[in-house]
């Protein structure tokens, strides 16, 4: 039972040296079912930074190459973009760290 916690809770630490291909490892590798489904929400919360790559072009859709408005949608959009990946690391390393500890 200690290597199922641990390796759940290196599926959501993973976000810091593998990415998302040790979730998709483990998920496909380990049979306890428990694990299989940290893998699957640490691969989930590892692809939505990707996710998040396409908002950096609203501004230049929404604005209409005004460059006031331009800049300050950029501005806001990377300040969006900023705060959910850094919710989405805080979020990993605090599931992480509950798994390895219950």
């Amino acid at each position: 039972m200690e290597t199922n916690r641990l390796v759940s809770s290196l599926c959501y630490f993973s976000i810091f040296f593998a990415g998302f291909i040790f979730p998709i490892a483990v998920y496909f590798i380990v049979d306890c079912p428990e694990v299989k489904m940290h893998a699957k929400k640490a691969l989930i919360s590892h692809l939505i930074p990707f996710i998040t790559i396409p908002l950096v072009f609203f501004p230049l859709i929404f604005t209409g190459g005004e460059p006031t408005l331009l800049a300050v949608g950029g501005i806001m959009t990377f300040l969006i973009i900023g705060v959910i990946n850094l919710g989405i690391l805080i979020w990993n390393v605090v599931k992480g760290i509950k798994v390895l500890v219950n």
